[in-house]
């Protein structure tokens, strides 16, 4: 048989690539294990909704609106029909802003990231690109001792996000011109571990007993592991060529002008007027899988299972494959509280935010008007208490903490030393509490389903368990519902976990404020307490 030598560099690029992989919410085959339709909603460390529904049997429910801020959702999912939010105060497709919000026939909620004439953004520059754009005029011809005193922060960060967007993008260009030969090295790596631990037809089992004495052998075992998972089918890697192709050519590309279609001034907030009315746009995987978290139809055996039976999805498109616009944020969060969202899930962010003040503005008005705000903590494996992540609960020129604001890291099914999602961002003071954020099945486009991963996944469990407390517990205020939510979370402070993104094990309790996971039954039995002594 002839046979391939995988070099050393071969497999760090291999490896690597798995790495960017599993972290940017790959998604697999349609089929979903037993194992893992609906976890979340079934026993510790999902979220016991099961139980909770049974303790509120002989209840009735309110309706709660739940405003979600994403890539847009499919509207006519087969699993959410029923579950669309509808402007009451507008006239559909009359051409009029029957409710003078400046927003014409927004039916189902509002898209930001819409042109006048029908066309819709799909990609964007990361927000990092943008400032290495707009300083790449003003430094790259000066001087360093050129540079007033005034400026020198400025040209700091110009320089600094200057050699950031050259190199990733390099490292994004190999990994493009080297993708296709991932099949090939597929395809090797069953010898290789055959070889290595003596068993040619080998288990999963095997190889989470094998213990590589090598960095080399290590990887390869990595590989094996993620094919045995699924994790790298023929569909994951196509789609993470996909990927890899925006950042190159959108995500890092400065010459990239991810505003013409919209046609506005991102810089500019009196500017409104602009956008349209198409709340599902190009690719609304994102946001109709976070949708389907919260309110897919239970017991229909359709597909997944949602959080909240009772509940309206607001469809918000402001996130675009790249980086949102703080302005489309700001408008956003602001539609959601003008037209009765009760709950806002944000399953996105970023590292820099140049217009933070008017997104804080945004977010406090939110707060000021009792909305739960529901935010991902990120999936690039860092402590946020040490590296910004926008939205934040608390700005650096912010005296106090937003009150209806919960940041969520995402856990898996297993309560032991992987309990911490390997990509989840932490911070013992920015990551308020945990939910399931790994092998989630949901909803996606065209009636469809795939499993995702990703703290945009647990963001939506959280908001779907507090849109659930609030059908069935209507006069518990939106801060009771938080307040609740993070009391009744079951406690793991002392179990140890991988840190996420290293091997070493470390209290669960240190990666979060709470140390918990939310418990929707639990916290069925303590709003019961709490409605009691009203």
């Amino acid at each position: 048989m002839f046979k391939i030598n995988i070099n050393s560099m071969a497999l760090k690029f291999f490896h690597f690539f798995l790495l960017i992989s599993l972290s940017l919410n790959v998604c697999l085959s349609q089929a979903c294990d037993p194992e893992i339709l609906n976890w979340y909603n079934k026993k510790s460390p999902g979220m016991n909704t099961e139980k909770a529904y049974k303790k509120v049997s002989s209840k009735k429910s309110k309706t709660v609106i739940v405003a979600v801020i994403d890539s847009g959702i499919d509207i006519e999912h087969e699993d959410l029909k029923g579950k669309i939010w509808t402007n009451p105060k507008e006239i559909p497709n009359n051409k009029i802003d029957d409710d003078k919000n400046g927003y014409i026939d927004d039916i189902h909620g509002w898209n930001f990231l819409g042109g006048s004439d029908g066309k819709h953004q799909q990609y964007a520059c990361l927000e990092k690109t943008r400032i290495y754009r707009d300083y790449r005029d003003k430094y790259e011809k000066i001087e360093p001792n050129q540079v007033s005193n005034s400026e020198l922060k400025e040209y700091e960060l110009y320089k600094l996000l200057r050699k950031e967007v050259r190199e990733e993008k390099e490292q994004y260009e190999q990994i493009l011109s080297q993708i296709d030969m991932l099949p090939m090295i597929i395809k090797m790596v069953p010898d290789m571990v055959s070889n290595a631990i003596g068993k040619k037809n080998y288990t999963k089992k095997d190889l989470e007993k094998w213990k590589p004495t090598d960095e080399q052998m290590s990887q390869i075992k990595d590989l094996a592991l993620a094919i045995e998972n699924g994790e790298l089918s023929d569909e994951a890697i196509k789609e993470q060529k996909d990927q890899v192709y925006a950042m190159v050519n959108y995500h890092y590309n400065v010459n990239y002008n991810d505003r013409e279609i919209v046609g506005d001034n991102p810089k500019d907030f009196s500017q409104k007027n602009y956008g349209n009315n198409d709340v599902e746009g190009p690719d609304a995987l994102h946001g109709t899988h976070v949708g389907g978290i919260i309110a897919s139809i239970r017991g229909n055996n359709i597909g997944n299972d949602g959080v909240a039976s009772d509940v309206l999805l607001m469809s918000l498109r402001a996130v675009p494959d790249g980086d949102e616009q703080d302005k489309d944020i700001a408008f956003a969060i602001r539609y959601a509280v003008d037209n009765g969202a009760q709950i806002i899930n944000m399953s996105f962010g970023k590292q820099y935010s140049p217009n933070a003040k008017e997104v804080y503005e945004a977010l406090k008005y939110a707060d000021s008007k009792g909305v739960l705000l529901v935010h991902a903590a990120g999936n690039e494996n860092k402590n946020i208490d040490e590296n910004e992540k926008y939205p934040t609960a608390k700005y650096t020129f912010q005296n106090e903490k937003f009150v209806h604001y919960l940041s969520i890291g995402a856990n898996t099914r297993f309560s032991k030393n992987t309990l911490a999602a390997s990509f989840s961002n932490f911070g013992k003071v920015s990551v308020d509490v945990f939910a399931p954020g790994h092998d989630i099945f949901s909803t996606v486009p065209q009636s469809a389903y795939k499993k995702l991963n990703g703290t945009s996944m647990a963001a939506p469990m959280v908001s779907g368990a507090a849109a659930f407390l609030k059908s069935y517990y209507s006069e518990l205020t939106m801060m009771e519902i938080k307040d609740i939510l993070i009391a009744s979370a079951k406690n793991y402070s002392t179990n140890k976990c991988e840190k996420p993104g290293t091997k070493e094990l470390v209290d669960f309790g240190t990666l979060s404020v709470s140390g918990s996971v939310i418990d929707l039954n639990t916290a069925v039995s303590l709003a019961e307490k709490k409605i009691k002594s009203k």
